[in-house]
């Protein structure tokens, strides 16, 4: 059975950091790619960050958050620095099995992954 846990969200000021984090069990770890997707009440869910053989960040977070994978802890991370209130929201960890295919538009697109964590709260005070 796959299991995604997140961890490490919370309450923050503006300005402020917060590392996420994203254990697997279940998986082959090493032959998925992790992404992050985040949900603002009211709002559909958003691409974040992905990791594969490289990075892909949305254009709203570029140059603050960095994510990581660590395949002999089954783990990825992601770094979040400058947050900002509009990076208040839901954090979402998903595994997607590598396909030969995928580009980084499919990374971004949360219909490529398979696996779903429960989510983590960030909550980004002004």
């Amino acid at each position: 059975q796959v299991q995604l846990v997140e961890s490490g969200g919370g309450l923050v000021q503006a300005g402020g950091s917060l590392r996420l984090s994203c254990a697997a069990s279940g998986l082959t770890f090493s032959a998925y790619g992790m992404g992050w997707f985040r949900q603002a009440p009211g709002k559909e869910r958003e691409f974040v960050a992905a990791v594969t053989w490289t990075a892909y960040y949305a254009d709203s977070v570029k140059g603050r958050f960095t994510i990581s994978k660590d395949n002999a802890k089954n783990t990825v991370y992601l770094q979040m620095n400058s947050l900002k209130p509009e990076d208040t929201a839901v954090y979402y960890c998903a595994a997607g099995r590598y396909r030969g295919s995928a580009g980084p538009s499919s990374w971004k697109d949360a219909r490529s992954y398979d696996y779903w964590g429960q989510g983590t709260q960030v909550t980004v005070s002004s």
